[in-house]
């Protein structure tokens, strides 16, 4: 039960009564106000009969003294500390110094900050094993539930925004290639470029891109929330496997999902390409599906996919790394969820490079 504060001023004596709280003080905060106001400096102040006393009545009062202790003050100890811990607070607050780091402190703090993540995310990829071997062992654990509602998530709800954008980048392609190629004579080459350019590279690279922003944010905050939330602590509590439970259905339901969304989306782009070609240089649907299987070799294919297996794996890898790394608050989650978007991308795009350069003689025609 709540008492309202209450001032009384008697031949220089001024006694307070009642919580002097902030919930308490709020409806009457005027009339108290102007009540202090009238207080002489030297009078005699009783607190013996407070209630409760919170850091914003103390606040309230030190500031009413003129910010220095009373001639003649009566109160408990228990208020006394909490009128001490205002009055040591400083009167200004001095704006933070900023320290300027010289290039190879910048450096030195980016490369260990570096390291911390690779090590987070070789922590994350050795637990996966770990639970692997474990499944192995015990099938009847696998999290079928978890893994089948992140497949259903990062897979099929997916697939409107992936068609839409492969749709729209196929008619693009089409059309700015087939501008040049008509000037070349060159009409009928629109298939070796689109197959190509499509299958083994834009498309996997779209996906992966795609679901960066959408998936793999969506992961960390999933995880940060849990942290902040401590759901994960709550599931140690409970003898549950956070990695077992969270992050492993995670990492191998977006793995499986995303050679099928490269399938999905290399299909839609290419069928955008026809329809752009059908319209800018008048070839028929039939020509170009009968004209695909040759000009593109089916290793395209493969790599495709394989780049889609990998690029599911590493976007979930780090998007669950970071996740864990979020601390109990708001700022740290927006923080590490845009680092994990930022990080899949630049990882992807680094792991493409790679694909491209052990796999540059495979399932390129030689002419």
């Amino acid at each position: 039960m709540i008492s309202a504060p209450r001032l009384q001023l008697e031949s220089g004596n001024v006694s307070l009564s009642g919580d002097w709280t902030l919930a308490a003080m709020l409806p009457e905060i005027t009339d108290l106000q102007s009540a202090l106001a009238v207080v002489p400096s030297t009078a005699h102040w009783n607190l013996s009969g407070l209630g409760r006393l919170d850091s914003a009545a103390a606040v309230l009062l030190w500031r009413n003294w003129g910010r220095s202790w009373p001639v003649s003050l009566e109160v408990s100890e228990p208020h006394r500390t909490v009128l001490a811990r205002v009055a040591d607070l400083p009167d200004v607050v001095l704006p933070h110094e900023r320290v300027r780091l010289s290039p190879v402190l910048l450096a030195g703090g980016l490369a260990l900050k570096a390291l911390g993540n690779l090590r987070g995310l070789v922590a994350v990829f050795g637990q996966f094993l770990l639970d692997m071997l474990y499944l192995l062992r015990h099938p009847r654990e696998f999290p079928a539930r978890e893994f089948s509602a992140n497949l259903y998530k990062a897979g099929a709800q997916a697939l409107p925004v992936t068609a839409l954008v492969g749709f729209l980048i196929g008619i693009t392609i089409s059309y700015l290639s087939a501008l040049q190629l008509r000037n070349f004579g060159a009409d009928l080459f629109i298939v070796n470029i689109l197959g190509i350019s499509i299958i083994r590279e834009l498309g996997p690279v779209l996906v992966a891109v795609l679901v960066a922003g959408r998936s793999g944010s969506a992961m960390t905050a999933q995880i940060g929330v849990m942290r902040v939330t401590e759901e994960i602590d709550a599931l140690s509590t409970m003898g549950i496997s956070r990695s077992l439970r969270v992050v492993f259905p995670k990492i191998f339901g977006l793995t499986v999902a995303m050679p099928l969304l490269v399938l999905w989306i290399s299909a839609i782009a290419l069928f955008g390409g026809m329809v752009a070609a059908l319209l800018q240089l008048d070839l028929s649907l039939s020509y170009f599906i009968d004209n695909l299987p040759r000009a593109v070799p089916v290793a395209n294919l493969w790599i495709g996919l394989g780049k889609g297996l990998v690029f599911g794996f590493v976007i979930a890898l780090v998007s669950c790394h970071f996740g864990l790394r979020v601390k109990p608050n708001t700022e740290s989650l927006s923080s590490n969820t845009t680092s994990a978007v930022v990080t899949s991308i630049t990882t992807v795009i680094l792991v493409d490079a790679v694909f491209a350069i052990f796999t540059r003689h495979i399932g390129v025609p030689q002419l």
